[in-house]
């Protein structure tokens, strides 16, 4: 499936809602754990003005607020006032398609600023931080989800600054890195560290071997890792009225490893197979070797081949699969291996263990049974090599978003906590924020914080704890 149409699916989770609400007293079925106190932000794209044929990554950035505290929860949700959001609104009506380019009757004097803001919403030095990959954090005032516009450190970074950037859980330095970093469809990447108050210490920039789709990297505890793969960036094909972004398995997959602190020149490429990772689970090191475990595609899921093509969706399906770089070994070659069968996507750990070894992960995956629905409609919790934990499958044509991690408290042991998941409810067309037990997904939820209305199917959030 090339396009997500959001007009032709307005059956299902994907149609946008055309409202801003409040609701301050929600109903809960169960019973909320005490020691959960503080936000769950989700963010996801909300297009304002629904376009025919616009890609699904490209819809306005909407914030999604779950507030629990002391066994109550509450909800609020707010658009991302972008200077895109800004100019549609004024218009009336939609002005770009996405990717940086404009409507063919938008007015001359319009900016190119595209940027949705849509896809992650991070916490860090004291910011609140609505991410897309294609343009600079844009800042949110916690609570009210006010937008506060960009955030560039004082001109410290410039250009795109990616939707997933990575927290040492030691020093609290933020890595991030921008794909697209000299122009749109440039092959230079640029990367960068934020400490813990909020300076940025580092931002350089340097070639890739070619213009690709950057969507995730991979961080461990001495070394950043930039995955090249094969979702190519054209602008002759984006001016031509083709694909901008298209699956070319001929370029093969590359990943640069750097040292941590190295100079880009520095950076060694490894090459496997044609291969698409859109997210890391973690990452960490084992003597000489670097493992790390990805979602991964044997082709692209959601993307065309140039010529406007499917790819093969029996290839296209992400499975957990682990990477492995053997950096005192006379090979430029790393190895995959598929760690399970089941599909899934929007891995997560207990962020505690980012970039050290981890023995516990989350994710979202298809049921298999007839009838279950086309998007995830289920929890998978993985441990060590893999090795399936639990499993729990919704109501047929029930789906469920990324599932995020919350430690019961800063001591407890990797993995003791809570997972919270919006549930997208078919039959009554709503949803549902879901409270698991982390490590007996299997019994279901222990509480349901209950929504009028639904929130669309989206990204990635995270929890701000109230402390």
């Amino acid at each position: 499936m090339a396009l997500l149409d959001p007009i032709e699916a307005a059956h299902d989770n994907l149609a946008p809602i055309p409202m801003e609400c409040d609701a301050p007293f929600l109903t809960v079925v169960g019973e909320l754990p005490r020691e959960l106190n503080g936000t769950l932000y989700r963010n996801g794209p909300n297009p304002q003005f629904e376009t025919k044929g616009s890609h699904w990554f490209v819809g306005d950035g909407m914030l999604h607020a779950f507030h629990i505290e002391n066994g109550r929860a509450s909800y609020r949700n707010r658009w991302i006032r972008t200077p895109k959001f800004l100019a549609e609104h004024d218009a009336g009506r939609a002005l770009y398609r996405g990717f940086g380019q404009k409507m063919p009757d938008a007015p001359a004097s319009l900016g190119n600023d595209s940027g949705a803001a849509n896809t992650n919403i991070v916490f860090h030095a004291g910011r609140l931080l609505a991410l897309e990959e294609g343009h600079a954090p844009t800042e949110i005032e916690p609570g009210s989800l006010k937008t506060l516009g960009y955030q560039n450190y004082g001109g410290r970074i410039g250009g795109p600054f990616t939707a997933h950037p990575k927290t040492d859980p030691v020093t609290g330095e933020m890595n991030f890195f921008g794909y697209n970093a000299r122009g749109i469809f440039s092959p230079t990447i640029s990367f960068g560290a934020i400490d813990s108050s909020g300076i940025v210490t580092r931002f350089e920039r340097f070639d890739a071997p070619y213009a690709s789709m950057v969507h995730d990297f991979i961080v461990t505890e001495n070394y950043l890792l930039f995955p090249i793969l094969p979702i190519t960036g054209s602008m002759d094909r984006a001016r031509s009225g083709r694909p901008p972004y298209a699956w070319e398995p001929d370029k093969g997959s590359y990943v640069g490893v750097m040292k941590r602190g190295s100079s880009a020149n520095d950076i060694k490429w490894f090459r496997a197979e044609a291969c698409y990772v859109f997210h890391v689970m973690n990452a960490w090191e084992d003597g000489d070797r670097i493992i790390a475990d990805v979602m991964q595609s044997e082709e692209a899921p959601l993307f065309t081949h140039p010529d406007g093509s499917p790819t093969d969706p029996a290839k296209s399906n992400a499975r957990l699969c682990r990477w492995t770089f053997d950096l005192a070994a006379n090979t430029d070659r790393f190895t995959r291996t598929y760690l399970d069968d089941v599909t899934g996507e929007f891995p997560r750990i207990d962020e505690r263990r980012s970039g050290l070894v981890s023995t516990q992960g989350w994710y979202a995956c298809d049921n298999p049974a007839p009838g279950a629905s086309k998007a995830f409609s289920g929890l998978t919790h993985v441990g060590r090599g893999g090795i399936r934990l639990g499993q729990y499958m919704l109501p047929l044509g029930d789906s469920i978003s990324e599932p995020v991690f919350v430690a019961r408290g800063k001591d407890a042991a990797e993995g003791d906590g809570w997972l919270l998941a919006v549930v997208w409810r078919a039959r009554q067309k709503r949803s549902d924020l879901a409270v698991f037990n982390a490590t007996d997904v299997a019994a279901g939820p222990v509480a349901l914080i209950q929504l009028g209305h639904r929130v669309p199917a989206g990204f990635h959030g995270n929890w701000v704890d109230a402390s």
